[in-house]
């Protein structure tokens, strides 16, 4: 079990309080010092780094994948549940970003059908908050990543997993919540640049996705310029709705090795992000 440390963290600006979801500036975190991963949704036990399933049967549904990616906004909207399961009913994947494992969400993940993987970011009252995957199957593996923001110091999360496909590949999936409070790029570098050594190594299919806070064009392009590397395509949408700061929109996905067939952002008023939604179709490994 990895050690834990705790961390009083006082926020001086309105800004950041909001952004965290914290209805107070003095606030006691129990954060982690190491990367922490559960697949259970009560009284959640947190190992280290990796979760691995001895049976992984393939993630797509006869060739065909659906994928939504959404910040939840650690369901301080009261719609929270219902926009999940209108969002997520056909899907076959959900990445979900800033998950905070409440009673509420708790009773939601018992009442469905999801396997659960989920990073410890930090806890806050003792909740659990981090990215979430939520698959229709179990992963092969599924790893954690932290990167700490340096301002607040308080880490984001991020899911690195392997998933079977029916066409005998296996399928990387991250699920990243990008550093947010930092001047300059070195700390947003370095989240992306920690989950690439894997990636290099990875033959086959890519989905790359979440909330990469891109306020700004530099972050735009350190963002491009790591899905160029790995031979990535950025989804772009029908109804593209994404939340945006600055004029930039903060959510993205990107894909390899799969052909896309339909892509939205569609617009909701139950979190301060509209969800990424996209379906896509196996494409047959080539035979040497």
């Amino acid at each position: 079990m990895a050690r834990r440390t705790k961390t009083k963290v006082v926020a001086g600006l309105g800004v950041v309080a909001g952004a965290l979801g914290l209805g107070a500036f003095n606030s006691s975190f129990d954060v982690s010092v190491q990367p922490e991963i559960t697949n259970e949704v009560f009284a959640p036990h947190f190992s280290y780094h990796c979760i691995e399933s001895e049976i992984a049967p393939p993630l797509d549904n006869h060739g065909q994948l659906t994928v939504a990616v959404w910040n939840i906004y650690k369901q301080q909207r009261p719609n929270w549940r219902s926009a999940l399961a209108s969002f997520t009913q056909k899907s076959d994947l959900v990445l979900l970003q800033e998950a905070s494992l409440n009673t509420e969400l708790q009773t939601y993940l018992n009442d469905s059908q999801w396997q659960v993987r989920m990073a410890n970011a930090f806890r806050f009252l003792d909740t659990p908050a981090g990215v979430m995957n939520l698959s229709r199957v179990s992963s092969r593996q599924t790893c954690a990543y932290l990167a700490m923001e340096p301002w607040l110091r308080l880490p984001k999360s991020a899911l690195l997993s392997q998933f079977a496909l029916s066409n005998g590949q296996t399928l990387a999936v991250v699920n990243l919540h990008g550093v947010n409070f930092a001047i300059g790029l070195n700390e947003y570098k370095q989240q992306l640049d920690s989950l690439k050594a894997v990636l290099e190594q990875h033959q086959g299919p890519i989905i790359l996705a979440g909330d990469f806070n891109t306020w700004r064009k530099a972050r735009i392009k350190v963002v491009r310029a790591f899905a160029h590397s790995l031979g990535l395509k950025e989804v772009h949408y029908h109804n593209d709705q994404r939340v945006r700061v600055l004029g930039k929109p903060l959510d993205h996905l990107y894909y390899r090795d799969l052909r896309l067939v339909m892509a939205e952002a569609p617009k909701t008023d139950a979190s301060d992000h509209n969800p990424l939604l996209a379906t896509f179709k196996l494409i047959s490994p080539t035979v040497h």
